[in-house]
């Protein structure tokens, strides 16, 4: 089972967070093993999904763009492209071991019909496609986002499945829970393997929590919800162990991306010490919270000091299900069972991707930097500040800025925040390119991008008609066909 939301990694109050919203979560992490290290494969939601579920970097699965230099991407309504039929997911995979898989929550890999979740392997669903953006007040210009169960709408965002705006109560968080609840009862009550991806998506802007926690805790609105999901996560651990099937199930909990730090005050997490947020590189952009916990085998209070990745989960789950991962492509998912089940650590580097550009790798300690970028100047300069009072210069540029030739290298056991690069002159700088600079030359050499299925657009595929529409009387006109290429202002 797989836990995932926009959570930044200082949200935890086992990472420090002082207002104490996670007990559920510190208990997991006291029962399990904390990864302080542990690294989602893009700073923006849609590839970082990709990535999880297939196991592969964005520029090898498509869930990048062209349309520009590094410029993050995902699926709004108006994306052509979506998950390629040619990538193989988690639940395509552990068919072959008997499992059943469901997920519950925000797919956002595409909403068009070939590339939704029962077409990739998943035999249920209960969620949308998109993010809850809205309410859109136009229907004929823009759709309101539908709700599926299994592969018919029941309803849309703001319409069936209410967001108050302007309170930010909803009660989607308990509709989630519930069917992550139900789903674990049935799957015990038959003995079935399953495996279930709860993606909820209450942390991401607009933020919502329902009427139990508005109000109760001490970071405004986004920490109401991290109450509700802390809760939540607390409940479904609940009901394993109820069922009696706590030591035959996996858990690992983790996030897409940094905190949007952009999304504040009251819709903005945590990223701790680290530098900026959501869309960027810097370690407050990718690096996430993770806990794994899996009672009877993974010994309690462990931390691991790995380094990990969304994509391990890809190839980790395979191996526990007694499953060999596919031969036929690149995995960039390593097998972490050696150090969940023995504490072990595998040496590798991070490589950090925006859009079509690796612009940093992280080996042991040390974080290189080929290009750094916050966001443009025509961005910033409308409020959109994705490091909001944190400026290093060079480093924070509003401006895309090359190191190629001499990489900015960071050690990030003395310095959380990358505020001091190691001089260039000295020789740990020396040292530490030479062992790095392999490892990039060889990526880089054998690296076969994938088509990228997020250039085009088009206001005619949006969710105008969705499967199970006529049934609810909600089906709606859409313009025409008039394809246009996508612009990513990130």
């Amino acid at each position: 089972m797989i836990a995932w939301l926009q959570m930044g990694w200082g949200d935890l109050g086992v990472f420090g967070e002082p207002s104490k919203e996670t007990p559920n979560l510190d208990r997991m992490a006291a029962e399990g093993m904390l990864f302080p290290n542990f690294y989602s494969a893009n700073p923006l939601c849609s590839p970082s999904r990709a990535a999880l579920l297939t196991g592969r970097l964005p520029i090898r699965n498509g869930f990048y763009s062209t349309n520009g230099h590094a410029r993050n991407a995902y699926t709004p309504q108006q994306i052509v492209g979506g998950i390629p039929k040619e990538e193989i997911l988690i639940p395509e995979m552990l068919k072959k071991a008997g499992y059943v898989s469901k997920i519950i929550g925000k797919w956002h890999l595409g909403h068009r019909p070939q590339f939704l979740p029962l077409q990739h392997g998943f035999d249920e669903w209960f969620g949308a496609p998109n993010c809850h953006f809205g309410p859109y007040s136009s229907k004929e210009e823009t759709p309101n986002i539908p709700v599926y169960n299994n592969s018919e709408m029941v309803g849309r965002y703001y319409e069936d499945f209410m967001i108050n705006r302007k309170t930010g109560e909803s009660n989607l968080t308990q509709l989630y829970l519930e069917e992550a609840l139900g789903y674990i009862r049935r799957q015990a009550a038959s003995h079935q393997r399953f495996f279930m991806y709860w993606a909820i998506d209450s942390t991401h802007a607009p933020v919502y929590a329902s009427e139990k926690f508005i109000g109760k805790s001490q970071r405004g609105r986004y920490g109401d919800a991290v109450m509700e999901i802390d809760h939540s996560v607390g409940l479904i651990l609940k009901e394993l162990q109820t069922q009696g099937i706590s030591e035959n199930t996996f858990v690992f909990f983790t996030s897409d991306n940094g905190a949007a730090l952009m999304s504040g005050p009251l819709q903005a997490g945590s990223n701790g010490p680290f530098l900026c947020g959501k869309e960027t590189t810097f370690e407050g952009g990718m690096r996430e919270p993770a806990i794994a916990w899996w009672p009877g085998h993974i010994k309690a209070g462990q931390v691991s000091y790995q380094l990990g990745s969304v994509m391990d989960l890809f190839t980790t789950s395979l191996s526990l299900a007694g499953l060999q991962p596919p031969t036929d492509r690149e995995l960039d998912g390593l097998d972490l069972t050696h150090v969940l089940l023995e504490n072990r650590i595998i040496e590798r580097p991070i490589f950090y991707y925006r859009g079509n550009e690796m612009m940093a790798v992280r080996m042991g300690l040390y974080k290189a930097h080929y290009w750094t970028w916050s966001n443009s100047w025509e961005e910033f300069k409308k409020g959109i500040d994705f490091c909001p009072g944190q400026s290093i210069p060079v480093v924070t540029s509003h401006t895309q800025e090359e190191h190629t030739q001499q990489p900015i290298i960071f050690h990030l056991g003395r310095d959380l925040g990358e505020k001091y690069p190691i001089s260039v002159s000295s020789a740990e700088y020396q040292a530490v390119l030479k062992q790095i600079s392999p490892a990039v030359e060889k990526h880089r050499k054998e690296l076969v991008p994938g088509m990228p299925q997020l250039n085009m657009c088009d206001l005619a595929v949006m969710n105008w008609a969705p499967a199970g529409c006529e049934k609810l009387g909600k089906c709606l006109k859409g313009p025409e066909t008039n394809p246009w290429k996508c612009e990513w202002p990130h």
